[in-house]
């Protein structure tokens, strides 16, 4: 009896010892937040303020297909106008250079809806969406302003940052204001005729590139300005300025009913948005 007491004992010990060390609690290792997959750059010579791309904190870490590779391409997000511009008729009324030999006054202060929805907040909606999804993929964003409430830059200084970024493309950010019977439907502006490499065949291509993705996402050619959708300018300061591929996107007419509500909306700025940063992807891809 006595061995038989000792050989469970052995047991009860054996199960113990195997039942401990299948339980222990190991630390768990927090993981990490992984860095955003691209980065958002502001380039203005005001202070900067909190990234506004950042994605709201969450209670549990993205999962590990969120991560995307850097893919090193530069995109330049021009949002045309700015906020504060019709408080400084001044400033942004002093002529600076336009390229051509020409110059033409800093900046303007943009349209409007009928309803007064503006353009300056239009663009800054919609650049900060597609700014946010080109992130996403890995790509560089660099911003020409930083808020929706400064003055400024001038044509020309948004210019120089694509330039000054070296940027694989520069795309700025607009909507028309047309009182025209019946103006509808976006036009895509580019350099014309080119003043360097660079404002040849690269902006020709991304200006077709944007031209191609806002019809295949359903939206309208222009029927007031341009042919097919595309629209070579020579009076454009920030594309005659421009050493980088760069084109500018008048999205609609804000002064046509059906455009001026599509843009008015989250949902249709969101649409904008979606096919522009997938017509800058596929660009991004051949180029």
């Amino acid at each position: 009896m006595g061995a038989v007491r000792r050989r469970l004992g052995l047991v009860v010990a054996i199960g113990l010892t195997l039942f401990t060390a299948c339980g222990v609690d190991t630390p768990a290792s927090s993981p990490s937040s992984p860095a955003p997959p691209g980065t958002t750059t502001v380039l203005t010579t005001l202070p900067q303020p909190s990234p506004t791309t950042s994605a709201p904190p969450s209670s549990a870490p993205p999962p590990t297909s969120t991560r995307q590779p850097k893919t090193g391409k530069v995109v330049v997000l021009d949002p045309g106008h700015n906020g504060g511009n019709s408080g400084k008729p001044g400033e942004i009324n002093r002529q600076v250079p336009a390229g051509r030999g020409k110059t033409k006054p800093c900046n303007t202060t943009g349209t409007s809806t009928n309803s007064g929805y503006s353009e300056h907040a239009f663009t800054w909606d919609v650049s900060q969406r597609i700014s946010q999804a080109l992130a996403a993929k890995g790509i560089r964003v660099v911003l020409t302003r930083q808020s929706d409430t400064g003055v400024g830059p001038c044509v020309n200084e948004r210019a120089a940052i694509g330039n000054d970024a070296q940027a694989d493309a520069v795309v700025s950010i607009h909507a028309d204001g047309s009182n025209s019977a019946g103006a509808h439907g976006f036009h895509v502006a580019y350099s014309a005729p080119p003043l360097n490499a660079q404002q040849g065949e690269p902006s020709v291509k991304l200006a077709t590139a944007l031209r191609d993705g806002l019809r295949a996402g359903g939206f309208p050619t222009s029927t007031y300005l341009g042919s097919n959708g595309l629209a070579p300018r020579a009076d454009l300061g920030g594309l005659n300025l421009s050493t980088r591929p760069a084109a500018l996107v008048e999205c609609g007419n804000m002064r046509n009913a059906a455009e001026a509500a599509a843009m008015a909306s989250e949902e249709g700025r969101q649409q904008y948005a979606a096919v522009i940063a997938k017509a800058i992807e596929d660009y991004l891809a051949g180029s």
